[in-house]
């Protein structure tokens, strides 16, 4: 992998990730932009505990624009874009509109191809592992920044999601706090820790390995499944056979194995529905360990991946009891789900 650091007309950085390493990166942003003005405010919710994001300059972003003004494809043609190359691997860069932004943490887009049309299920082998590299690498350079305290690695797919970019593309971000949801996850794997003395994701990975009815992929390295008590109508849990508390600590047979298992996930999830189905809108989110947490040893990397889908033509509405009191209801019996992600594999 060939790495390359530039930087946009307004000083953003942009980053061009190659498979060779011969390749040149030294396209100009040639645009007129004016430096970058963010109004991020963090507030603390004092009755939930947590972080609320307040970022009123979103408002002015990028919404649904036609194909051939893509800001995330090439600068071809006499049309600038994001990315001033004429064509590239895999582009990060700062976003223009962050959530999160300087003292607040940081928030990237990853470009996942130049190909517009295309899907993360349509990449071959060695791209979805550079883009595991990728996200390998910003976890790296991102955890050096004093103000981080996790990085966040996801991609948003459908205009059900809200994407409002169609260009295959995913996003990081760098919280200068642990998520909500991460803090539940460490309490829980502490408590089982102090009730058990095991750990609480090697001890679900195997409750599921030997149960067998939730699996959908098992290789000698990842194990796919959907977990017991799901919250969306198809959700799927990639975990690496060997526990490790973030990406930078994947082994080399995992890697390796890892563009085989995701891709295949990916492409049974777009057969769920049959044939002649729109593709199916999805979230595929990194959980990491954060930084300097207590019980970073005991965190368990993982991939949660899941579509609010539920069945042809209609969508999984996070309604009163999901919105009002976080408690979910799940039209899908897991064991269900499973067996159709088994149904669809490819041939």
């Amino acid at each position: 992998m060939k790495k390359t650091s530039t930087r946009l007309a307004d000083g953003r950085e942009l980053l061009y990730y190659d498979s060779r390493d011969d390749a040149v990166r030294d396209a100009v942003d040639r645009r007129p932009l004016d430096p970058i003005a963010t109004t991020s405010e963090i507030r603390h919710d004092p009755l939930l505990g947590d972080s609320v994001t307040i970022a009123s300059h979103r408002q002015g972003r990028t919404y649904h624009p036609p194909a051939d003004e893509c800001p995330l494809c090439p600068s071809r043609n006499g049309r600038l874009s994001e990315i001033p190359a004429a064509d590239y691997d895999v582009a990060v860069f700062e976003n223009r509109f962050p959530s999160l932004a300087g003292a607040r943490g940081r928030c990237e887009v990853v470009c996942f191809t130049s190909d517009h049309a295309a899907s993360f299920a349509d990449l071959g082998e060695e791209r979805a592992a550079l883009v595991l590299d990728v996200w390998t690498d910003r976890t790296a350079e991102l955890a050096e920044l004093p103000q981080v305290k996790q990085v966040f690695c996801f991609e948003n797919r459908g205009a059900e999601i809200g994407v409002t970019l169609g260009h295959p593309h995913g996003q990081i971000y760098a919280y200068p706090f642990v998520t909500p949801r991460t803090s539940l996850m460490l309490r829980s794997a502490a408590e089982h820790r102090a009730r058990t003395g095991r750990n609480l994701f090697d001890d679900i990975v195997e409750r599921e390995r030997l149960a067998g009815s939730r699996v959908v992929l098992e290789g000698e390295h990842w194990l796919a499944f959907v977990p017991y008590a799901a919250h969306w109508p198809y959700e799927v849990h990639l975990y690496p056979r060997r526990r490790v508390p973030d990406l930078r600590a994947l082994g080399g047979a995992a890697r390796t194995e890892f563009p085989q298992i995701y891709l295949e996930l990916l492409r049974r999830f777009d057969r769920i529905f049959g044939e002649g189905e729109p593709p199916t809108p999805y979230i595929a989110a990194w959980h990491q360990a954060p930084f300097e947490e207590a019980g970073r040893g005991d965190f368990g990397l993982h991939l949660e991946l899941f579509t609010i889908r539920r069945t042809s033509g209609k969508l999984k509405f996070l309604a009163g009891s999901e919105s009002g009191m976080s408690v979910f209801i799940n039209d899908v019996p897991p064991e269900t789900a499973a067996e159709r992600l088994r149904e669809v594999a490819s041939t």
